[in-house]
């Protein structure tokens, strides 16, 4: 790594600052000592990140080469971490013309170093459509500054990787895999880790200069070893039956049925998972000798870590504050294999208030809203084995980090601002319920409410959605009543007379739960047999 001094003479610019790998490079930049710039098409994009306020922040557009030039003015070094990947014909050609006007800039700009993120592959093996423009992009940067930085790399895994992602989704939801022949394709995956090692050090490495280095990490496996391998390490049992086609047309329908990963996505993606990509050379080693790549196990264990449920408060809270509305009552979003809920109310008082009210629910209070639903549940938990509804609380007034409340425990507290409540009822899956408040100058203040949960498998997805409905009776009358609750004087609950189609709503859901419970128990003990 070069002196912080020498680093502090140099400016950075890193493109796609809203990615992936973007926003992840940035702040390892910043400790390494480097200006750093940060171009985006929106600004308003990059609100929220943890470093917004200790970067240089421009406005520009590779598609609009007439933005370019400030974005490049003084600059020595610059990051190129854009590319698109889609069904549609015209996005290859969106790319090389991205880069064209990128590379011509920067040569006008007397860049002297570009570094970029490509794909591994061999274009004698025939590339698809995605790989071939990730290696042409390299190449017109390279036309333009000769002393452009290439590297190629496979899967990358880490928490919130496409590649990875689509193979977590898929492993976790679906019991019984068919496997087409794409998922024998031999591979050699990178941890996330690494190739933020190998891109910031590029930077200080002269050698590195007008290179086309191959890096992966130290196994070479297939798709199906590595969903295997992900299995074990998260506790799951899962059935792989092969199939002898590559069918790319119907796993991209089965991605876009099963995860979040749009078929105009998956369809392309697993076309290039379909090409072998292994490194075919030791240039990453000889040139970077101080960087020991992690094993697959090593890099899994590392994404599944940042995946912990201990991380909810801070890395949820970080990610939803530059892609939510704030102030819409209602939205719900599927993020890293997490559903989130949330729920927005505008209070006329003060925080403490607020949360003197939402941090007394429980115990003798009860819920607030169809509270006998809840003692339902309660009771169906402790039926197939689960902690079930406690009766109780250490204290009616006060909580404090590791209290029981009910079938729920504090994991978090900040007074007068959040409580975090870990689920410890029977689940296929990990859950949470989060209150936040945020004053305003004129007096009110938004209580947020947010449920989330981590399913798992593909019953923890069904058992989401088989009770969507029943969620929003309960929620959305919980934090009607906590609002109510927090304008009044009183100090009780209002009485609630459900209506006798909600209280019928309220039976079915209780049917729904007692079905969905059972099963949970069922198959939670075979996977863990």
């Amino acid at each position: 790594m070069a002196d912080d001094t020498v680093n502090k003479q140099k400016t950075i610019l890193v493109t796609g600052a809203t990615g992936y790998i973007g926003g992840r490079l940035i702040p390892h930049l910043l400790k390494s000592g480097y200006r750093v710039r940060v171009m985006s098409r929106n600004v308003r994009h990059l609100q929220g990140r943890s470093w917004q306020n200790k970067v240089d922040v421009v406005e520009a557009d590779v598609l609009r080469p007439d933005t370019l030039a400030t974005a490049l003015e003084g600059v020595d070094i610059a990051y190129y971490l854009i590319h698109s990947i889609s069904a549609r014909a015209n996005f290859a050609q969106r790319d090389a013309q991205a880069a064209n006007n990128f590379g011509n800039a920067a040569k006008q700009a007397s860049v002297d170093q570009i570094i970029y993120l490509g794909g591994l592959g061999q274009e004698r093996d025939g590339l698809s459509d995605h790989l071939a423009s990730r290696q042409e992009v390299g190449a017109i940067l390279k036309q333009h500054v000769p002393n452009t930085t290439e590297f190629r790399a496979a899967m990358v895994i880490g928490a919130g990787s496409l590649s990875f992602e689509m193979m977590r989704y898929l492993t976790q939801r679906l019991p019984i895999m068919l496997c087409p022949s794409w998922l024998y394709t031999r591979t050699q995956p990178i941890a996330v880790r690494d190739v933020l090692s190998y891109l910031v050090a590029a930077a200080a490495t002269p050698a590195s200069k007008g290179e086309i280095i191959e890096i992966g990490g130290q196994d070479i496996l297939t798709y199906r070893d590595m969903m295997a391998r992900f299995a074990r390490l998260r506790g799951l049992r899962r059935y792989m039956i092969p199939m002898p086609v590559l069918a790319p047309h119907f796993s991209g329908l089965w991605v876009h049925l099963t995860t979040p990963i749009s078929y105009d996505i998956a369809q392309p993606l697993i076309n290039s998972l379909s090409n072998e990509m292994v490194v075919t050379d030791n240039k990453a080693h000889r040139i970077f000798t101080g960087i020991s790549p992690l094993s697959t196990e090593e890099a899994l264990l590392r994404a599944l870590d940042e995946l912990d449920a201990q991380e909810v408060e801070t890395t949820w809270t970080d990610s939803m504050a530059a892609t939510w509305v704030t102030d819409e009552p209602y939205t719900f979003i599927e993020e890293r294999g997490m559903f989130i809920e949330a729920r927005n109310r505008t209070v006329k008082a003060t925080p403490e208030k607020i949360f003197s009210t939402f941090s007394a629910i429980g115990g003798q209070q009860g819920w607030l809203y169809l509270d006998w639903l809840w003692r339902a549940r309660g009771y169906m938990d402790r039926f197939v084995g689960g902690p079930g509804y406690r009766f109780g609380r250490r204290n009616p007034a006060s909580l404090r980090v590791g209290d029981v409340l009910d079938f729920w425990r504090v994991e978090a507290i900040d007074p007068n601002r959040m409580l975090l409540l870990r689920a410890e009822m029977r689940l296929p899956g990990r859950g949470w319920l989060r209150f936040a408040i945020e004053p305003h100058k004129d007096g009110t203040s938004t209580l947020t409410q947010t449920a989330y949960y981590a399913p798992k498998g593909l019953f923890g997805f069904i058992y989401w959605y088989a009770l969507f409905i029943a969620h929003k009776f309960i929620f959305d009358g919980m934090i009607n009543q906590l609002v109510s609750l927090s304008e009044s004087e009183e100090q009780e609950p209002a009485s609630t007379q459900p209506s006798r189609r909600l209280y019928l709503a309220g039976v079915s859901a209780s049917l729904t739960v007692a079905l969905a419970i059972i099963a949970a128990a069922i198959i939670n003990r075979r996977d863990n047999t």
